[in-house]
């Protein structure tokens, strides 16, 4: 079998894992395809239920014995850390299929290569790394809640060629267009939970909801960071407080907030997380671990300038999404999305990890893990939790 072959296969498999897109949590999106005479045969994957190992699942509706000749291609390797280290590799052996491609590795670097041990202790010849970046991406949020034992924190940002945001006048719809616009609706689905500041959710009133053409709408958990309660001042309350899916959003807040408007809320069904704090910022530490302790994995936020920078200033977002479109402003008073850092020299600028760069009609999509500079300073005053 060629390379573009395996790569072939493995990409029918990565296409099998993502109809679990979004459904999976807290387990990963696995995807598994049986191949005979170079055509997919059987095909499986992890779904809402998490409850069986996709390789079981494949043989079980194949319906016979894979031929001598098949090639099972999965998108991770049975391990610990995804509780397929005996079922899968079970399920394999038990199936006399003798040839096993895998893409991405347990994420826990302890657990690498068990499950190919195991295999290959049974006689079965198995190749790894087949497509592993596109099958390590796939399970970004699952990943860094194995290793790091917190949720991932991402931020998505939609930017004219200078870098801002909106105009002068706040105008800011639309700067991307719908094919750009869709594909943030494609990442609302798969993180568990969208957050906005205090700001954005006054000035523009969002639905923080998945719409996706042909689906039904859907809603994950609704975070709203505003450590002063502004939003429950308004004489109207913001929409996500009042329509049909309130009970999915949690307001955090801190300790300086008043109890009445803590009532307030609570009276239309939203849930409040009052949140110690030195100041009337939300600490974001102990934000992280209150989604740790309720087994939140991944946070998508949409925030302003406001909110995306003091992330950034404090070293809590993980994660960024970069959406720019071929417009040019040339404005300085056009509405920039980050501010406050002090960067003197290109090697201390913040950078993107393990980059991923795509193409939604006339806009880019650039996307990876932050990487932070030595501690800079910082103008502190242009961060409120907005």
């Amino acid at each position: 079998m060629t390379r573009s072959d395996k790569e072939k296969f493995m990409s029918a498999a990565l296409d099998e894992a993502k109809k679990g897109w979004g459904e999976t949590h807290p387990q990963p999106m696995i995807g598994a395809v049986l191949v005979e005479s170079g055509k997919v045969v059987a095909s499986a994957h992890i779904d809402r239920s998490g409850s069986r190992c996709p390789e079981a699942k494949l043989f079980e509706s194949l319906g016979r014995s894979p031929a001598k000749t098949a090639s099972l291609f999965v998108t991770m390797e049975p391990g610990p850390s995804s509780n397929r280290l005996e079922s899968g590799v079970r399920a394999i052996v038990e199936s006399g299929v003798k040839h096993v491609f895998i893409g991405a590795h347990d994420p826990v670097v302890e657990h690498e290569g068990k499950g190919s041990d195991a295999l290959k202790e049974a006689g079965v010849q198995v190749e790894r790394r087949i497509r592993i970046e596109d099958c390590e991406d796939l399970n970004l949020i699952f990943n860094h809640w194995i290793n790091h034992k917190t949720p991932i924190l991402a931020a998505k940002s939609a930017t004219t060629l200078d870098g801002k945001i909106a105009c002068r006048t706040g105008e800011s719809k639309w700067i991307t267009g719908e094919a750009a616009r869709q594909n943030v609706m494609l990442w609302r689905r798969l993180f568990p939970a969208i957050g906005v500041g205090a700001g954005t959710l006054i000035e523009d009133d969002p639905r923080l909801t998945s719409r996706l053409d042909g689906e039904e709408e859907w809603c994950g958990v609704r975070f709203v960071i505003d450590g002063l309660l502004r939003t429950a001042m308004e004489r109207f309350l913001p929409a996500i407080y009042t329509d049909d899916f309130r009970d999915n959003t949690i307001v955090v807040t801190t300790d300086a907030a008043g109890t009445g408007y803590i009532r307030r809320l609570e009276t239309e069904g939203v849930n409040v997380w009052v949140l110690p704090a030195a100041n009337m910022k939300v600490p974001f530490p102990e934000f992280r671990k209150k989604c740790y302790d309720v087994g939140i994995n991944g946070i998508y936020f949409e925030g302003g300038s406001k909110l995306t920078s003091e992330l950034l200033h404090m070293r809590e977002l993980d994660y960024h999404f970069n959406y720019r479109a071929p417009i040019l402003l040339g404005d300085d008073k056009a509405k920039p999305v980050y501010r406050g850092m002090r960067i003197e020299k290109l090697s201390h600028a913040l950078r993107l990890d393990r980059v991923r760069n795509e193409t939604y009609g006339d806009d880019q999509l650039m996307r990876g893990f932050v990487s932070y500079p030595p501690r800079l300073d910082v103008d502190e005053t242009v961060f409120s939790n907005e």
